[in-house]
């Protein structure tokens, strides 16, 4: 092995080590989720599950974050994994430093969640926050 060859190695390493991190630094850390039927008045979840029936009309996702900057944006998007369609995604702005809240999925009044296997990522950007699956049966 060459002098310069070694050279770039160990300036690639040194970068992979003490750069890297520092650029991935996540602004946010989401310390718990869970899908529920509902949340209540103190927006908590209300009966947390992961297999629903078939008469379900709406399932919440609730989370609980750590350490956000402030007006952090994050991304909520659905998935029928079922037929591998993308529902959709929902954008909000997490408004303190720790929190939790809670975003929907829900039908049009009179219909209900095709029966199948669904699941939420929470992004921030393109970096996975919290993955969560439940089925409606």
């Amino acid at each position: 092995m060459s002098a310069g060859f070694s050279k770039v190695v160990i300036c690639v390493f040194l970068f992979v080590i003490l750069v890297l991190p520092g650029c991935m630094n996540i602004p946010i850390t989401m310390t718990d989720a869970k899908i529920a039927t509902g949340i209540d008045e103190k927006l908590m979840p209300i009966e947390v599950k992961d297999i629903f029936p078939s008469s379900t009309k709406a399932v919440f996702c609730w989370f609980q974050w750590k350490g956000a900057q402030v007006d952090t944006k994050i991304t909520a998007t659905w998935y029928f994994v079922t037929d591998d369609i993308h529902i959709l995604d929902y954008e909000f702005v997490v408004p303190r430093k720790d929190g939790w809240g809670s975003v929907s999925l829900s039908m049009p009044e009179g219909k209900v969640l095709p029966v199948g296997s669904y699941k939420v990522d929470l992004l921030l950007n393109t970096h996975k926050l919290k993955s969560l699956t439940f089925k409606v049966e």
